[in-house]
C-alpha cells in the first residue's frame, strides 16, 4: 500500500505518495491527446487498481480532451469510491474555446471555469484547484492583473467550491509575487506547485524547489518520466518511439521540451542502473525523483495496470548515493523553457 503524505506544511489534507494523472483518460480521438486516450471501460480498471493500492490522489484539467477527461474521471470516481475517500485536483486557464474569455485567469473565466469543471465532474466541490500556468503565462493574457486572479480564486474557496489552491509551471519570482500578494490582501495562498521536474530537466533545482522547501509548499512534479523518455519509450532518439504517444503528433511537443545534449545518454544510464537493481527504467527514474526532499507526490500517467504496479513499487526503492551521482553526472543546464514559452 502506498504511503500517505501531507500536501505541504500549509495544508492539513493528506494525499497518496503518488498522484495519478488523467490526461490520457476521456474520449478517444478528442483533444490534443486523443491518439492515446483511454475511454471509460479501459480506464475503470486502472482507477480500481489505484484505489486498491492506496493511490487516492488524482489530477485532471479542464483542457484534457476539452472537458472529456473531467467527465470520465468524475463518473469513474463517483462509481468506485465515496467522496471522502479520494482527493481530486483539476485545473483551469487552458483554452476551452475560440472566445478570448474562454481561457486565462480572469475573474470571468475562473468563476465560469470552476462551475463548468464541477458540472463535468458531477461533484459539489474540487479538493485541489490548480491554475494551469501563471496569470500572464498564455498568449492574449500577458497583461492580466494578478490581483484579479488571486481575489477570484479566494472567492471560489470562500464559496465552498474549492478547498485548496495550487499553481503550476512559472518562474520562482512569479510564484513568490503571487504568494506575497495573496498574503498582503488576506487572500487564500497556494499550498502546492506542480512544476516540470525530472532527470533530464532539472532547472527547477535552482530557485523553485528551494523556495517551496523554505515556505512549506508541496511539490507535485509533472512529467516525472519525461513523457516516456526515462521509461524507455524512445530508444536512442526521438525517431525510436515505441508507443502510440511517442509515435504520434505528441512527439513534436516532446522534442521541444527536451533539447539538452545529454537527454538520451542520461536515459541510457537509467537503463544501466535499472539492470543493476533488477527494476524497470521507469521505476529508477521515479525513485530518483522521490529521493529529493522537496518532492511530495509526483504526477504519474499510466495506461496499463502493470505500469501502475511498477510505479507503486518504485516508492520503496532506495538508490545508493553513488548511483544517484551516476544518474546526475551528465546533466548540463539548458534554457529554462518558461523563457521560450514552452512549458
Amino acid at each position: 500500500m502506498l504511503q500517505t503524505v501531507q500536501l505541504g506544511r500549509n495544508s492539513g489534507v493528506h494525499v497518496s505518495k503518488l498522484c495519478m494523472g488523467t490526461m490520457n483518460i476521456g474520449e478517444p480521438g478528442r483533444g490534443f491527446q486523443g491518439e492515446w486516450t483511454l475511454g471509460l471501460d479501459d480506464a475503470r480498471p486502472l482507477f480500481k487498481a489505484a484505489l486498491n493500492k492506496g493511490l487516492f490522489y488524482f489530477d485532471c484539467a479542464d483542457v484534457y480532451g476539452l472537458g472529456a477527461s473531467e467527465t470520465a474521471v468524475g463518473a469513474i470516481l463517483r462509481e468506485l469510491a465515496p467522496r471522502d475517500q479520494f482527493v481530486l485536483a483539476t485545473k483551469v486557464s487552458g483554452k476551452m474555446g475560440s472566445n478570448p474569455n474562454q481561457s486565462g485567469l480572469s475573474r470571468k473565466h475562473i468563476i465560469e471555469g470552476v462551475d463548468a469543471c464541477l458540472q463535468r465532474l458531477g461533484m459539489d466541490y474540487i479538493d485541489h484547484l490548480v491554475i494551469h500556468r501563471h496569470p500572464n503565462g498564455s498568449a492574449g493574457h500577458e497583461q492580466m492583473p494578478i490581483e484579479e486572479t488571486l481575489e477570484a480564486l479566494h472567492d471560489v474557496v470562500r464559496a465552498g467550491k474549492v478547498l485548496y489552491l495550487g499553481a503550476s509551471s512559472m518562474f520562482a519570482w512569479q510564484f513568490t509575487e503571487l504568494q506575497l500578494t495573496a498574503k498582503l490582501n488576506g487572500w487564500t495562498p497556494f499550498v502546492s506547485m506542480q512544476n516540470h521536474y525530472n532527470l533530464v530537466y532539472r532547472e527547477e533545482e535552482r530557485e523553485m524547489l528551494p523556495y517551496c522547501m523554505k515556505t512549506g509548499v508541496a511539490v507535485t512534479p509533472w512529467s516525472p518520466l519525461a513523457r516516456g523518455i526515462l521509461a524507455g519509450a524512445y530508444q536512442g532518439g526521438f525517431k525510436g518511439g515505441s508507443t502510440a504517444r511517442s509515435q504520434g503528433r505528441d512527439r513534436n511537443r516532446t522534442e521541444r521540451l527536451y533539447q539538452g545534449e545529454a537527454v538520451f545518454d542520461i536515459a541510457g544510464r537509467v537503463i544501466e542502473v535499472a539492470d543493476r537493481y533488477g527494476k524497470s527504467p521507469a521505476q529508477i527514474a521515479l525513485a530518483w525523483l522521490l529521493g529529493k526532499p522537496a518532492v511530495t507526490a509526483p504526477v504519474v500517467g499510466v495506461s496499463r495496470i502493470e505500469q501502475l504496479d511498477q510505479l507503486v513499487d518504485a516508492t520503496e526503492i532506495r538508490l545508493e548515493p553513488e548511483d544517484v551521482a551516476y544518474l546526475e553526472e551528465l546533466y548540463r543546464p539548458v534554457e529554462n523553457l518558461l523563457s521560450t514559452g514552452e512549458s
